[in-house]
This record gives structure tokens, C-alpha cells and sequence, in this order.
């Protein structure tokens, strides 16, 4: 039986370091655990000229080409991120037979296919539970812990900065723009806010879920995707009288025709949902399993520890498969390469949903009647309004609670109601989520 399993390591940064600090730190541990040794042989980064002390046994090098042709090194682990070059290294380092690790989300969700299948074809691994929900184990629970059930639906907040945003305009009252600029000062946003703030990252993450959950083919492209910048403190100020909080939720659901959900967008949760009391930069994710019903595992979403300890524990997963001679024993998607399918994902027009609606109006007589017949020609019933202050011929708040109403009808609502003289501003709109 195989004794040491060697890792090489292309990108040194935050992951890359929290990866090797978790190998470092446990490696006795581990090997008591696995019955072998994981060696980190060699690591590529460009900008370092020394690796730290603790790192000393293995070889720093600045070209890639020394751990894809290296065959000694068993386990490639890729932590740069982007599309390329970290696709061409990875799709190498599977063409010479190395199993492969990632945390990678924006290359899977987008190139993902590829990347499977010519691992399939080869007959490695490929490990990427880094990817989604940082130290959170989300695909091997349900690629493996929750294999016997059909996953009836995923939803769940993906994104730590989104998160942290929400939840310090929520208990502080704080504008968006403040709060953001304060995460990019803590490094909890990145200097382009825009993949976390817009939801882009969150539906990355979403993307690859689904391929687990529903064995199917999917990119983030695909799923229709709105963010939090347009969340003001009045918002949240709303959405505490509903008994609610606003969140950057994940949604996706089977459906009765065959079809799936994909949506990613701000929602007013309530208070006795689980998912409302994940707070900061947290991550949790709730699927619903036909013979499990609602599982929600929550924790550290990001991070040099959180993400290093998931990249360790594909490297792990690996090494104990190929001291056992039982690679490829469960297929990366959870499904056969060959029913993985093109699922079609359900037109966002026709899906439905209650909704918040803040409309900025002028105070004059006759506009709240103009807008109810708007909303009541497009079959959307009301269920409540509110609106704060009086300024006669001036903007004011005015907010409409609706039923159930479908995405094509609210969107055709909004361009009306928003075309009116006396809206001086773009609806704000935000979905409701329904008390179970």
C-alpha cells in the first residue's frame, strides 16, 4: 500500500497558505487517521523568492510546468482562481493523471463540464469542496450524506460579504456605501465589489449545488441574479416592521413540470426562519431532501483557515482513495458522467412570489389609486401599504405588500408604475419568502 501521497500547490496566496497550515499543523494527526503520509513537495508562486521556515522541505518553484510534469506529485491542488491560466493547468495536470483539488467556484461554474469529463475520462479525482461555503463541508454532504434523497430544493446565503453588509445595515442602521467601504477596509470585500455586492459569486456557488442536487448541466449565466446595492436603510427599517430581515438569498427548487428554479436575489426572511439569524459574514445553506425534509448546515464561509481546512480535506479524501485503490468510487457530480443532463431551468417570468415594494411618489392626491389600478390590471392583489411622513407635492415612501403574484406580471407592474409623472425614482423591489 501506498505510504506518501504527494501534493504539489499552484498559488500561495490566502487559501493556499491556510492549506498548507492545516497539513502542516495536523500532518501527525492525520496520518494517524489516514495510515499515510501527505507530503506537500512542491509549491508555484510567482512573488514569493523564499517559502516560510515551516515550509522549508518543500520546493518553491516559478514555473507550473514543474509540478504538471513532475511525476512523483500525485495531487495538484490549483488556488490562484480566474479562468486561465487556472483551467489550461488543471485540464494539464489531468491529461498527465494527476487527481486534482480546487476551491475554484467562477472556473467550475462556467467550465465545470470540461473539466469533469476529461477527469472521468481519465480516471481521476477531481476535489472541489473549497469552492462553496468555505470550511462549511456543503458538497459532501450532499453529494454523499444525502445521496438516497431526491433534493426537493438548495437555498442559502453564498456570500459572507453580502452578508456582513446586510447585517451591519440591519443592527446599525448604516447606509450601503458606508458599510462596504468598511469591508474593503477589513478585507471582507475586495477593492471591485461587484461579483459579492451583485450576487455574480453567489450564483457561481449556486451553479455548482445544482449540478450536485440535480445532476445537471448549468452555469451561473443561467440563473437570474440581482444584488444588494440598491438596499437603503429604510428597507431594513420595513422589513424589521414585517417581522423580517433582508438577505442575499440562493434559491433553486424542482418543480412539479420537470423544470428547475435558479434565482439569486435580496429577500425578506422572516424571523423564525433559520437562515434570518445568520449573521456577519456566516454562510448557511438549507436543503430539503424527500426523506430527510430540511437540513441546514451553517458555519465560516471564507477565509484562510475555513477554505484551507475544505481544500485539506479533499486532499485527504484523495490520498485514503489511492492508498486503497478506490478512485473514481464516487463520481465528482454525485451522478454517472452519463446521466449528468441539460435539465431545462424554468423561465424567471413565470415563477411567483409575494413582494415588498417601495415606490418614492410625489404626495398628491389620486397616485396611490393610480398604482393599485396598475397593480390590479396586472392581476397582483395588495395585501397591505404603508407609507411614513407627509410632504405635500413632495417624495414620500410608499410601501405595497402584494400576494403572490408572477415575475412577468410584477415586472410589467413596475415599468408602468414607475413610468408615472408622479414616481420620481426606480421601485425598489424585494421578494418575500414564504412562512412554511
Amino acid at each position: 500500500m501506498k505510504k506518501t501521497v504527494n501534493v504539489g500547490l499552484i498559488g500561495f496566496g490566502t487559501v493556499g497558505r491556510g492549506l498548507a497550515e492545516a497539513l502542516h499543523r495536523h500532518q501527525e494527526r492525520i496520518a494517524k487517521q489516514c495510515g499515510l503520509h501527505i507530503r506537500l513537495t512542491k509549491i508555484f508562486a510567482r512573488s514569493l523568492t523564499a517559502l516560510p521556515p515551516e515550509y522549508a522541505t518543500a520546493q518553491l518553484t516559478h514555473s507550473a510546468d514543474d509540478l504538471i510534469n513532475d511525476p512523483d506529485i500525485d495531487i495538484l491542488i490549483e488556488l490562484i482562481g480566474g479562468i486561465e491560466p487556472a483551467k489550461t493547468f488543471i485540464l494539464q495536470a489531468i491529461a498527465a493523471g494527476k487527481h486534482v483539488v480546487t476551491a475554484n467556484k467562477a472556473l467550475l461554474s462556467q467550465e465545470g463540464q470540461e473539466i469533469f469529463t476529461a477527469a472521468a475520462a481519465q480516471g481521476v479525482e477531481v476535489g472541489f469542496e473549497g469552492s462553496v461555503g468555505g470550511g462549511i463541508p456543503l458538497i459532501k454532504g450532499l453529494k454523499e450524506g444525502l445521496v438516497a434523497n431526491q433534493i426537493l430544493s438548495v437555498m442559502g446565503i453564498l456570500n459572507g460579504t453580502a452578508n456582513y453588509i446586510l447585517t451591519r445595515m440591519t443592527d446599525e442602521g448604516i447606509a450601503f456605501a458606508a458599510v462596504l467601504k468598511e469591508a474593503q477596509q477589513l478585507g471582507f470585500a475586495e477593492a471591485d465589489p461587484t461579483y459579492d455586492v451583485e450576487g455574480i459569486d453567489t450564483a457561481h456557488k449556486l451553479a455548482i449545488l445544482m449540478s450536485i442536487a440535480y445532476g445537471m448541466n448549468i452555469t451561473h449565466a443561467q440563473i437570474a441574479t440581482e444584488g444588494i446595492s440598491r438596499i437603503e436603510p429604510l428597507d431594513i427599517d420595513f422589513a424589521r416592521e414585517f417581522g423580517c430581515r433582508i438577505k442575499l438569498l440562493a434559491v433553486s427548487r424542482s418543480l412539479e413540470s420537470g423544470e428547475i428554479e435558479a434565482r439569486v436575489y435580496p429577500t425578506m426572511v422572516p424571523v423564525s426562519h433559520l437562515l434570518a439569524s445568520i449573521n456577519g459574514a456566516f454562510n448557511a445553506v438549507e436543503f430539503c431532501g424527500d426523506l430527510t425534509g430540511s437540513i441546514i448546515l451553517s458555519g465560516a464561509g471564507a477565509g484562510k483557515l475555513p477554505t484551507g481546512s475544505a481544500v485539506a480535506a479533499d486532499v485527504v479524501d484523495i490520498a485514503r482513495k489511492i492508498a486503497a485503490g478506490s478512485v473514481s468510487r464516487v463520481p465528482a457530480l454525485s451522478y454517472l458522467a452519463e446521466h449528468v443532463t441539460d435539465r431545462k431551468i424554468a423561465s424567471s417570468e413565470e415563477l411567483r412570489s409575494a413582494s415588498y415594494l417601495r415606490i418614492t411618489a410625489l404626495d398628491k392626491p389620486g397616485v396611490l389609486a393610480n398604482i393599485a389600478t396598475i397593480l390590479s390590471r396586472h392581476g397582483i392583489s395588495i395585501e397591505s401599504v404603508i407609507q411614513k411622513g407627509r410632504e405635500e407635492n413632495e417624495p414620500v415612501a410608499v410601501v405595497i405588500l402584494t400576494h403572490t403574484a408572477s415575475e412577468a406580471a410584477v415586472a410589467a407592474a413596475l415599468a408602468e408604475i414607475d413610468a408615472l409623472a408622479a414616481v420620481t425614482a426606480p421601485t425598489v423591489r424585494i421578494r418575500m419568502l414564504a412562512e412554511e
